[in-house]
């Protein structure tokens, strides 16, 4: 009967959820449109960006540097005149207009240091710093090669050739569309929950529980697990047809072993979740908790910044959170192909945060629960 009751509850809250076209519709878009967009958006990336080249020096180098430029960071380079430059920087035609002077190669091949001009147009705010780095970088090395005639290293003991691996052409969808398929795994499975359990609180409906033969642990199983099974579906839906079907993703690992992980975070959010649930008193009391809590948990769990820049005091702060295991176990399945026996770690301590959160979230549930008895 234990268990009856908590699949049958279960199942109400599967049919509720249903009649909630609100709700339906947030979780078919966090779990496609949402990814496919953050994946391929990347706003930090130069990506085709516009920019027009005033050759003045009209030589060898100058050349070579113009054909350096090329997708898809940037378009065609524009030949332009230095009349035209300020006509098109002020439509926003470009946002990048490098001046190469006269003699420039003369001045190189003599030693000397001649500058290059570059206006940005910085309205393009992260466009502009980034690349502005990046021909910064195209310029000195073209020019570099050029004056040590052609890489003529042999004085040089040593050339480091870079291999990238497991992403070998450093593709930004690649890496944004599973870190945004993490975050929205926490952020729905704790908004699902705490919403399960508010709208029972605002439907009146929480009283007729109180009545039945049910126990605070078998209602908090029952959205547990209805919730988290909502959340596992869509997860598995967006990993094979949106990220590895439609943006054509490579996943390297098992999706069951990625999909089983999922399970123990999902055990660990959808306790948060109720825990949170049970100290609003309302919907929007509910999202202001949600921005303290969701900010944190997906800017420093690793996804975002790598958890070797943050200080160590913060690194140990979030060994308490499930995200920064979630991602390091993700990361390694999905992304270099690593087995149970590598991610073990991650999984044991995925059971050990959810159980600490289950309980405290169970506590809090019965105290609550005994106010309204």
């Amino acid at each position: 009967m234990p268990l009856a009751n908590v699949y049958f509850l279960g199942i109400k809250e599967l049919r509720s959820l249903g009649r909630d076209p609100v709700m339906l519709i947030f979780v078919l878009y966090a779990f496609s449109l949402a990814i496919y967009a953050a994946a391929t958006a990347v706003p930090e990336t130069l990506n085709k960006a516009p920019i027009a080249i005033v050759d003045e020096d009209r030589s060898q180098l100058s050349t070579r540097i113009i054909s350096a430029f090329y997708e898809p960071y940037f378009l065609p380079p524009k030949l332009i005149t230095p009349a035209e430059m300020d006509r098109r920087m002020d439509a926003g035609l470009d946002t990048f207009a490098l001046i190469i002077p006269p003699d420039f190669q003369e001045d190189v091949l003599a030693g000397h240091q001649p500058e290059i001009q570059l206006n940005v147009d910085a309205t393009r705010m992260t466009q502009a710093f980034t690349g502005s780095g990046y021909i910064s970088t195209i310029v000195n090395d073209v020019t570099r090669a050029f004056a040590q005639r052609y890489r003529d290293i042999q004085d040089l003991p040593v050339e480091l050739t870079l291999r990238a691996r497991f992403n070998p052409s450093l593709n930004e969808t690649w890496f944004g569309s599973i870190m945004e398929l993490i975050n929205n795994v926490t952020m729905l499975s704790i908004i699902l929950t705490g919403a399960a359990l508010i709208r029972e609180r605002e439907h009146g409906t929480i009283e007729h529980l109180l009545v039945m033969p049910l126990t605070p642990l078998q209602i908090m199983l029952s959205k547990v697990w209805s919730m988290a099974l909502v959340v596992l579906v869509a997860c598995g839906f967006a990993l094979l047809f949106i990220i590895q079907g439609l943006m054509r993703v490579p996943i390297e690992g098992s999706i069951t072993l990625f999909l089983v992980g999922a399970a123990l975070h999902l055990f660990a959010t959808t306790s948060i979740g109720i825990f949170l649930a049970t100290l609003a008193r309302s919907m929007p009391q509910f999202g202001l908790l949600l921005i303290l809590v969701l900010l944190p948990l997906e800017m420093l769990s690793g996804g975002s910044t790598p958890r070797e820049s943050m200080p160590d005091v913060v690194r140990n702060i979030m060994l308490a959170a499930p995200n920064t295991h979630f991602v390091a176990l993700a990361q390694s399945i999905l992304y270099r192909g690593a087995g149970f026996s590598i991610v073990w770690p991650q999984f044991a301590a995925l059971l050990l945060i959810g159980t600490v959160f289950f309980t405290l979230a169970l506590m809090r549930f019965r105290k609550t629960i005994g106010t309204m008895a």
